[in-house]
C-alpha cells in the first residue's frame, strides 16, 4: 500500500491539518444507529481491505504528523512513556508483532531482516536505519518499548494478565482523551474503567466484557470502536495538558462550530502476545472536522440525531456538555 504523507502539519499551536478526500472516505464513523449508548461492542479484527480495518496497525497520511507529535510530546513529558520491569518480555513481544505486521504490510515504508536474533528494521518515513539484537536492550538506543511505540500511530497500553483481571502494566499515551496514564498506571481494568456511567447502572456487561478480554486467543485480535469530540485537531487532550486546551470548549460559536467542533474516533485494537501473555491494547485515534464530515450527508443527519438524543451523563463524560447544543443546532440544517 503507498501511502502519501501530509507534511508540514501542526497539532498545536496554529493548527494545520487536513483531511484528503481519501481519508475522509476511509473515515471509521462510529455511529450505526441514530441512538447511543454506551456498550461494548466488540467485534473480531477481521481484515477490510481499502478501510482502516485492512491491517493491524494502520499508517495513514498523518504518519509523520502523529509521530513528531508524539515526540514533542515526550520531550516535555517523559513520564508519557511507562514500562515496569516485570513487562520486559512484553515489550520485546509487542516489538516483534510491530515490525512484522508494518513491514508486510507497508513494505514501501518499512522494512526487516533477521538473521537469528541479528535483526535490521528500516522506517523510510521516519529514517530510521538500526541493526540490534532481539532481547538484548543494550543494542537499542532506547527501551524496545519506547523505542516502537514512537514508530506507530495511535496509543499503546500493554494489559498484563493475573489476578483474574487486566493491569495497565506499561503504556506510551501522548493522544490520551481526558486521562491519564500516570494516574492510570497500574490500575486494574476494573478500576481504571470506574468512572464510566454506565457501569455504575450494569456491573453485569463490564464483567462480562472482562471475561472476554481475559479469553482472547493468540492469532484472533479483536476490536472496537470508541468516540468523542475534540475542539481543535488536537491529539493531546490529556489530564495532564487540560489548562492548554479545556477553554476551547468555550470557544465554539454557530460561526465556527464546522472548522472547530473534531469527531474523535479510537479504534481499539486487541491481540493477545504470544510469549508473555499479555494484551494489547491500542487507540488509534481518527480525527474530523464537522465540516468535513457534512460532506457524508447520511454522517451529518445521524450525528444530528445521536447528539440530540445522547443522555445527558454520557454528555458529562464525554466533555460535550458546553457546545453540544451548538453543535445541535448547526448540525440540524443538514437533517431536514
Amino acid at each position: 500500500m503507498t501511502v502519501q504523507f501530509n507534511l508540514n502539519e501542526s497539532m498545536r499551536g496554529q493548527f494545520k491539518y487536513h483531511n484528503s478526500p481519501l481519508a475522509i472516505a476511509r473515515f471509521p464513523f462510529p455511529f450505526p444507529e441514530d441512538s447511543y449508548m454506551y456498550s461494548v461492542n466488540l467485534e473480531p479484527a477481521t481484515a477490510k481491505p481499502d478501510t482502516v480495518f485492512a491491517h493491524w496497525f494502520d499508517i495513514d497520511e498523518h504518519y509523520l504528523t502523529e509521530t513528531n507529535e508524539r515526540a514533542m510530546t515526550l520531550k516535555s513529558d517523559p513520564k508519557r512513556c511507562v514500562i515496569m520491569p516485570h513487562m520486559q518480555q512484553a515489550a520485546w513481544d509487542f516489538l516483534e508483532m510491530a515490525m512484522e505486521h508494518l513491514s508486510q504490510d507497508y513494505p514501501e515504508q518499512f522494512e526487516l531482516r533477521r538473521h537469528g536474533k541479528q535483526w535490521h528494521w528500516i522506517n523510510h518515513p521516519m529514517k530510521i536505519d538500526v541493526q540490534f539484537t532481539f532481547g538484548d536492550t543494550s543494542t537499542l538506543a532506547m527501551e524496545p518499548f519506547e523505542f516502537i511505540s514512537r514508530q506507530v500511530q495511535g496509543d499503546i497500553a500493554l494489559l498484563d494478565q493475573r489476578e483474574g483481571d487486566l493491569w495497565m502494566d506499561a503504556g506510551m499515551i501522548t493522544g490520551a482523551a481526558d486521562w491519564s496514564l500516570n494516574f492510570d498506571a497500574g490500575m486494574s481494568f476494573r478500576q481504571w474503567h470506574a468512572p464510566v456511567p454506565q457501569i455504575a447502572h450494569d456491573l453485569g456487561v463490564f464483567e462480562r466484557a472482562l471475561k472476554f478480554l481475559l479469553n482472547i486467543q493468540v492469532g484472533h485480535p479483536y476490536r472496537r470502536l470508541n468516540w468523542t469530540m475534540t475542539i481543535n485537531p488536537r491529539m493531546d487532550t490529556s489530564s495532564e495538558t487540560y489548562h492548554l486546551w479545556g477553554h476551547e470548549r468555550c470557544m465554539v460559536t454557530p460561526e465556527n462550530v464546522g472548522e472547530l467542533v473534531h469527531l474523535r474516533v479510537e479504534l481499539q485494537f486487541m491481540p493477545r502476545l504470544p510469549r508473555s501473555n499479555a494484551l494489547l491494547f491500542s487507540i488509534r485515534t481518527y480525527l474530523i472536522s464537522l465540516n468535513d464530515l457534512i460532506t457524508h450527508p447520511d454522517w451529518a443527519k445521524r450525528l444530528h440525531r445521536v447528539l440530540r438524543d445522547l443522555p445527558e451523563e454520557i454528555a458529562e463524560y464525554k466533555g460535550i456538555t458546553r457546545y453540544r447544543a451548538t453543535v445541535v443546532q448547526w448540525l440540524s440544517q443538514f437533517d431536514q
